[in-house]
């Protein structure tokens, strides 16, 4: 007993590294829609000093264990192409203006800090349960938070501060469109647990409760980049339950959970999401579909003129006005498209990588979720990916990964789903085997018993 306990005691600081590094990665996410999106100075300095402070915790847990493990996932190739992308547009001076791409390249290692930092402390199956329940519960406080402004605003972020420069004010965010973001990346979590056997009856109905509040938010916010992303996160789970041949209970589920949004649209959106939806013309100080047209067709001139290594990573705003084609009051800092913007500032090189990234990421996570219904690693990886399909769906017509917490919280995302299956205790793997051979649908590592049904 002594003896284990002289053995175990050195590696007590680096357990508690571990936590603290597991939780502060989180943590930052959690923070960045707080801090408005962490668009303005301070809270991306914040992201990326903590986001550097969090990396070098890391490196003294590996000093304190004696040994350097890491954990390889798929995607650090593509990203790792990426940087060197933005390197050599630096290096060959390729950038139209070098100030701004440093400056968003420094926004890019901070989201790869964070990426590798979750690969590295996210393992185990009860972490993955744990920071679920806080993502449903902060999701659902969050939609609630958004509902009660909407109803009480006085078009002051928090009832205090205003906008530097006006906008649609949902929630936390000056843009109701990234509200809508966040939201859809959000939103798989309790939906995918409330149809899972990995809680109890009790957890699934908040799960679904929750899930319904946050969809809700999205079309009453008014986002209709965000209803069109919603409604592709739902399609593509109803092809997947068709297609694995789900039972009654989970389509008695989903359709419980669909009657619940829809009874929210119709008590608290009513007309104003009716009229938000027939109509396409610009409301508040938002864009209109005419101008984003003349945008699209103006940042193709612009890939044109330099289609390999493009203009420069974070360099749109500063080039756009030399083509701009049309007359606005609307000072243009995106291109309203990420595709199109990623094209105009990486050029085909860089948008090819992210090609390979996303191919890799649906790749490996389709792999996990044939049994996602009592499998935690297949449910983390449907949730990831209903969310990530969201987003790249709203992508097409914003620039939410152009906004530093959503785009963080995509890239981390990103990087679960496409990372090796949770580690599970053993008492757990002994738990499957003792099961009869009818009862085993997945590999003994890789299941969890029935009787895991609380977080």
């Amino acid at each position: 007993m002594s003896a284990n306990t002289k053995t175990d005691s050195p590696r007590r600081p680096a357990d508690q590294a571990g936590t603290a590094l597991l939780y502060g990665v989180f943590g930052l996410l959690l923070f960045g829609p707080l801090a408005f999106g962490a668009v303005e100075q301070w809270s991306i300095f914040l992201l990326e000093t903590g986001s550097a402070a969090l990396f070098l915790l890391w490196i003294g847990k590996q000093v304190l264990e004696g040994e350097v493990k890491i954990r390889w996932n798929p995607l650090f190739l593509p990203m790792g192409v990426f940087g060197l992308l933005i390197v050599l547009q630096l290096a060959f001076r390729r950038s139209a203006y070098p100030h701004d791409t440093v400056s968003l390249a420094l926004q890019y290692v901070a989201y790869a800090m964070l990426c590798f930092l979750a690969c590295q402390t996210l393992i185990r199956g009860a972490q993955a349960r744990t920071l679920a329940f806080i993502f449903s519960v902060y999701g659902a406080a969050l939609a609630s938070f958004a509902l009660i402004q909407g109803i009480s605003s006085n078009g002051r972020l928090y009832w205090i501060r205003q906008p530097r420069m006006g906008g649609w004010i949902y929630g936390p965010y000056v843009n109701h469109n990234h509200y809508a973001g966040l939201m859809e990346m959000l939103v798989p979590i309790p939906l995918v647990l409330s149809m899972t056997r990995l809680a109890s009856t009790k957890t699934r109905n908040t799960a679904a409760a929750a899930a319904a509040i946050m969809v809700g938010t999205v079309f009453i916010s008014g986002s209709r980049g965000g209803m069109l992303a919603i409604v592709a996160e739902l399609l593509l789970l109803a092809v997947l339950l068709v297609k694995q041949k789900r039972g009654l209970r989970t389509a008695i589920g989903l359709g419980v959970f669909l009657a619940i949004v829809v009874g929210l649209l119709t008590w608290v959106g009513g007309g104003e999401l009716s009229r938000r939806i027939a109509t396409a013309g610009p409301s508040h100080t938002e864009l209109g579909s005419d101008i984003r047209s003349y945008i699209n067709r103006d940042g193709l001139r612009m890939f044109l003129k330099k289609p390999v290594f493009g203009w420069g990573l974070g360099t749109f705003p500063i080039v756009y006005p030399q083509f701009r084609t049309f007359y606005t009051n609307f000072f243009v800092n995106q291109a309203h498209n990420d595709y199109l913007q990623l094209l105009v500032e990486m050029g085909l090189l860089g948008f090819a990588t992210m090609v390979w990234f996303v191919v890799t990421l649906y790749t490996r996570a389709f792999k996990k979720i044939k049994d996602w219904t009592s499998d935690i690693s297949g449910a983390v990886a449907l949730a990831c990916v209903l969310g990530l399909t969201g987003i790249l769906v709203h992508s097409a017509v914003d620039f939410n990964l152009q906004i530093p917490a959503n785009a963080s919280l995509f890239y981390v995302l990103c990087t679960i789903a496409a990372a090796e299956p949770f580690v599970q205790p053993a008492r757990k793997r002994r738990a499957v085997r003792s099961k009869p051979p009818e009862e085993e649908v997945l590999p003994p590592q890789e299941s969890l018993p029935r009787s895991a049904t609380n977080f």
